[in-house]
């Protein structure tokens, strides 16, 4: 965005009009700064893009994780706004869906370069990186008795890539940096754009031995050695560069904002914990060879009993997703959890439920769930009549399993005596489920069931269908 500045000179010669013509519009330009910023405080939702893959952001054991997931889940909870995650994984889309205002920030560890400051306002520098060539070690490079020895096969003076293939993610930065390469050592690269791969498939394919060479960042690079050793990453064919977030331009509220929080953060031990735990700690390989790490070219499970849950979810109608997202909530998909009121089990039935359905503590997984499903349906039944909406009935039943039907219709009654929509959950019933522990409302004289610690389900709602978006983000069917 140009801002043109006009400086206005006060003359007593001049007439109100000409003074008029020349006054700067400071008061519509601050608004615009303020827009994006206003939005996400207003929908109460940050809307961001990153893309799939093992540093950024991935789905592990069931739970959302990556560097830049819980990075953004902190600035969030910095604005006290819930996070909307969006998985595109080309740069050209994420620019289209910021540019388009349908998404407030690309967190994707973007590149800061000239061009693309004519697209976007980068953010304060995140990290520095720089980009390094991906090449794979000889084949029999374990037995032999000396790294010179290993040496002897690789590049380690980017005037050997002279004639050399290198594929690349389609509109890197990594494209414009090779032709400079090129134009300095004064002989061709060839480089191929790969339309449809992301940096790390093209890592795996060297590693694979599909194709030779690629480029990628540093800080990329370390995480996926860990993964592929018998890939090398230490030669170097640039010099340092910033890593940014990108807002969309004259986002100066929101990116300044975001500065400020960044400033703050980075030097806490929250930041150091997060950069060590997915850049250095060695016991993140484990993330992608475990079968719990979904990938959405190699498939994945979200838990031991992904087969079970697809089995019963189907009775209930519900996508077999949102069910192993209560489960998650309730068990961490452990058959023995026990709560301090006595819930139990992957479904945590209170005793007196899971007695009526016939199982107890040493029921088996599917036993377990195939009560909880029975008792979800039943709840579903209570509401089937006066919430029609499938989508918007789900959430009412979700609250229920968590706290009890009778207050959700406390919740609901309360909602209907202050002029909202009782068949509504979101900014309606949650509101007063949510406030149901203060006296003015649990005293209310609609209220029959009393007081309830209304936080517990009013998160168990949204963490569950929170998470259940990120399944989906996964595109795991």
């Amino acid at each position: 965005m140009t801002l043109f500045v006009v400086v206005s000179f006060s003359s007593c010669n001049k007439d109100k009009s000409n003074e008029k013509a020349i006054t700067p519009d400071t008061a519509t330009v601050k608004k615009h700064s303020r827009a994006v910023l206003e939005r996400v405080l207003r929908r109460n939702e940050l809307v961001a893009t990153t893309d799939y893959n093992s540093t950024n952001y991935f789905i592990y054991r069931g739970e959302p994780m990556g560097y830049q997931y819980e990075l953004l889940k902190s600035f969030a909870d910095h604005l006290g706004v819930k996070l909307n995650v969006k998985i595109i994984n080309s740069l050209d889309e994420s620019f289209k869906c910021l540019n388009q205002g349908k998404c407030d920030l690309i967190a994707l560890g973007l590149t800061v370069t000239k061009e693309r400051k004519g697209i976007v306002e980068f953010t304060d520098p995140l990290t520095q990186t720089k980009q390094v060539l991906v090449q794979r070690k000889p084949k029999n490079w374990r037995k032999m008795r000396t790294w010179d020895e290993i040496e002897k096969h690789l590049i380690r003076d980017p005037i050997d890539l002279a004639g050399k293939t290198v594929y690349i993610q389609k509109n890197s930065t990594y494209k414009y940096r090779l032709k400079n390469l090129s134009d300095e050592i004064g002989a061709d690269i060839n480089v191929v754009e790969a339309e449809n791969e992301s940096v790390e498939d093209l890592i795996s394919q060297v590693a694979e031995g599909k194709i030779d060479y690629t480029v990628c960042d540093e800080h990329i690079a370390l995480v996926n050695q860990k993964y592929y050793p018998d890939i090398d990453t230490k030669t170097a064919i640039s010099f340092s560069q910033n890593i940014a977030w990108a807002v969309k331009p004259g986002a100066d509220g929101l990116r300044d904002t975001i500065n400020s929080w960044l400033a703050s953060f980075k030097k806490t031990k929250t930041y150091a914990y997060l950069y060590n735990k997915y850049f250095k700690n060695t016991r993140t390989v484990n993330f992608a060879r475990s079968e719990y790490y979904l990938d959405k070219q190699r498939g994945g499970k979200i838990s031991p009993y992904d087969d079970i849950i697809k089995k019963y979810s189907s009775k209930i109608g519900w996508d077999w997703r949102l069910l192993a997202s209560l489960i998650y909530q309730e068990s961490r998909f452990s058959p023995k959890a026990e709560s301090w009121v006595g819930a139990y089990g992957l479904m945590q039935l209170m005793p007196f439920v899971a007695e009526k359905y016939g199982i107890d503590s040493t029921s088996s997984p599917e036993q377990q769930i195939a009560a909880g499903v029975k008792f979800i349906k039943l709840l579903d039944e209570q509401f089937k009549d006066i919430i029609p909406d499938k989508e918007e009935r789900t959430k009412f039943v979700l609250a229920a399993y968590n706290a009890g039907i009778a207050h959700v219709y406390d919740a609901r009654r309360l909602a209907e005596k202050y002029n909202k929509n009782p068949d509504v959950w979101s900014n309606n019933v949650d509101y007063y489920l949510l406030n149901k522990s203060k006296p003015e409302f649990y005293r209310d004289s609609v209220v029959k069931y009393g007081y309830c610690r209304g936080s517990e389900p009013y998160n168990f709602v949204n963490d569950i269908i929170d998470r259940y978006k990120q399944y989906k983000n996964a595109n795991i069917n």
